[in-house]
């Protein structure tokens, strides 16, 4: 479903060129949860924009479904950590915002919205407002718009991190229901390694900038995977072997981004 080939991303800077990426080569399947874990400054969001097409790179290839990407399309669906609800539109609404603009005010991409909302538990919530929702129930509209116009690849950049823990905990299950159900191809960004290895199929390992893939680890927990399972000997022991990552003095990133990862 995604692929890249060496690809690489530099920009300038008014303290000179800064090289964010080098020769990135990664695979999501069909159907299948990717997770990217890295330090701060990896270039984990840069990547993201890179496959959502909303920048370019400066040398190698991305392609979604076997097609070059070359800016944002209709396969492809964004959610990032605020989910930027526009104020004015109700709930269902700003759903329906993905699909209005391109034109499609169908009763059909109606009952598609209407059906996401109650995916996602929200629909009682639909002629309210986004300022009376709690900062779950928003991400939970902002997962619903994503699905919207039913795309094949969804990129999801630290969307339960602003959260409160149990927030969090609760979406993150929420998501893996949602993918179980419908099996699309997810790139996930996270600091967190618990909520890495508990929603991923594979968890790719970044380095410090200039970021590039270090590890792909598989993640070989039954699903689905509940509560429970972070007391798994086998999610215990995929947990410390990802964090050894981040605790050798070569994982360290540079003086003014220091690494971080939720432990």
């Amino acid at each position: 479903m995604l692929r890249t080939r060496s690809l690489s991303l530099s920009y300038r800077t008014r303290r000179g060129a800064i090289e964010a990426l080098r020769d990135v080569d990664l695979a999501v399947a069909d159907g299948e949860f990717v997770t990217i874990l890295g330090p701060s400054g990896c270039g984990k969001s840069t990547l993201l924009k890179l496959a959502a097409g909303l920048i370019a790179p400066t040398s190698g290839s991305i392609e979604v479904a076997g097609a070059p990407v070359r800016g944002p399309g209709a396969d492809i669906g964004v959610a990032f950590q605020k989910p930027t609800l526009l104020p004015w539109r109700t709930v269902l609404d700003n759903v329906l915002l993905p699909t209005h603009t391109v034109g499609d005010k169908t009763p059909a991409s109606r009952a598609r919205a209407l059906d996401l909302l109650a995916l996602v538990g929200l629909r009682d919530f639909t002629d309210n407002y986004p300022n009376e929702l709690s900062g779950g129930m928003q991400q939970r509209v902002g997962l619903a718009r994503m699905l919207q116009r039913d795309p094949r690849l969804l990129l999801m950049d630290e969307p339960f991190a602003a959260l409160d823990a149990m927030t969090r905990e609760t979406l993150t299950l929420e998501l893996q229901r949602i993918w179980m159900r419908d099996r699309k191809s997810v790139l996930f960004i996270t600091h967190s390694i618990p909520e890495a290895v508990l929603l991923s199929d594979r968890v790719l390992v970044m380095s410090t900038r200039p970021g590039s893939v270090v590890e792909d680890y598989r993640v070989d927990l039954p699903r689905p995977r509940t509560l429970d399972t972070l007391s798994d000997p086998a999610f215990v022991a995929a947990t410390q072997h990802l964090r050894r990552h981040f605790s050798a003095p070569a994982a360290q990133a540079p003086s003014d981004e220091p690494a971080r990862a939720t432990l």
